[in-house]
């Protein structure tokens, strides 16, 4: 029929593959060093580093993140009720380097299978983990010639050490004209974040936005002095959310209500509700050390420091997890 398109052969899928992967070399080129980078750093500093479960039958309880079933299990959204139970066991400085999978995550700077690291300390605050990062991604940096300055896009990022500690709440007073307090309207929040406190972040320096609603927290830490805030920070850079990281709730209860009172929103929303990881639930119970841990994108990371436009560009098979 009239303006019907051939499908293509095997051999012209298999052209197009390999032309694409070839312009992709230079960049995995420097996401192997990257990756490196990140090992030696975190290794360097006393960390150890540990493999946990892919497929696991409970994942975390989040209203916004959706786990692929894989038979009677899941692929892990994150490895991080794993790792808290290995620091409940006595590990003080751990970290993973892993894929990570969640459902329905697609667009230029997302895919459903990513690549995460994550690290946790024993005696350590939010505070500990923005230092980590500033130091880490330097390193990362430098050793693919970015640092001190990367181009993204039209601009220039100065990763030079400190980087700006704002609070979330004047940054939604500043760009959206609310504060959200303890317990905002979800939908308001997530939007405004994203159209209004997250594209007027600045674009020249890395900036950690810091203190977010108690009610946004479900893993995290309130703040003693301010229970209205959670002890949480996500690092922005060039326009990319690059990690999530907080002082760990380690209250047995207070963990359970929040579990529960998330798998209440997931059902009212029509999502599955996950069964809860009860031997992470009992190593709190037997007691856990205060602690930190957070998870870096290392694939937005990549894209950061290469200078790529979209999440395709520093990943070889990015079709695989479509």
């Amino acid at each position: 029929m009239a303006g019907e398109m051939t499908p293509k052969s095997d051999i012209d899928l298999a052209l197009e593959e390999r032309r694409r992967l070839q312009g992709l070399k230079h960049r995995l080129n420097k996401r192997a060093h990257i990756i490196q980078s990140v090992r030696s750093t975190l290794t360097t500093a006393g960390f150890l580093e540990v493999e946990t479960p892919i497929r696991v039958r409970a994942p975390a309880p989040e209203q916004h993140i959706d786990a692929i079933p894989t038979g009677r299990r899941f692929l892990i959204t994150s490895p991080e009720l794993h790792l808290k139970r290995l620091i409940a066991a006595g590990y003080e400085k751990i970290f993973e380097i892993c894929h990570c999978f969640r459902n329905g995550e697609r667009g230029t700077t997302h895919l459903p299978e990513f690549t995460m690291v994550e690290w946790y300390r024993v005696r350590a605050t939010q505070a500990d983990l923005m230092t980590d990062c500033e130091h880490l991604i330097a390193a990362a940096a430098t050793s693919v010639g970015a640092f001190p300055i990367i181009e993204r896009g039209q601009n220039k990022v100065d990763l030079t050490p400190p980087w700006e500690r704002i609070d979330v709440s004047d940054a939604f007073e500043r760009l959206a004209g609310w504060r959200p307090g303890a317990n905002p309207d979800p939908d308001r929040f997530d939007t405004d974040l994203v159209a209004k406190v997250e594209s007027g972040l600045p674009l020249d320096r890395p900036v950690f936005l810091c203190g977010y609603p108690a009610a946004m927290a479900a893993l995290a830490r309130l703040d003693p002095a301010d229970p209205a805030r959670a002890e949480r920070f996500e690092l922005y850079a060039g326009g990319l959310e690059l990690a999530n990281g907080f002082t760990e709730l380690v209250d047995f209860s207070e963990q359970r209500c929040r579990f529960e009172a998330e798998a209440r929103t997931r059902a009212e929303a029509g999502k599955t509700v996950y069964p809860f990881d009860t031997r992470f639930l009992g190593a709190l119970e037997l007691g856990i050390d205060a602690c930190a841990g957070i998870a870096l994108g290392l694939d937005r990371l990549i894209m950061l420091l290469t200078g790529a436009a979209t999440i395709d560009e520093v990943v070889a098979f990015p079709e695989g997890a479509d």
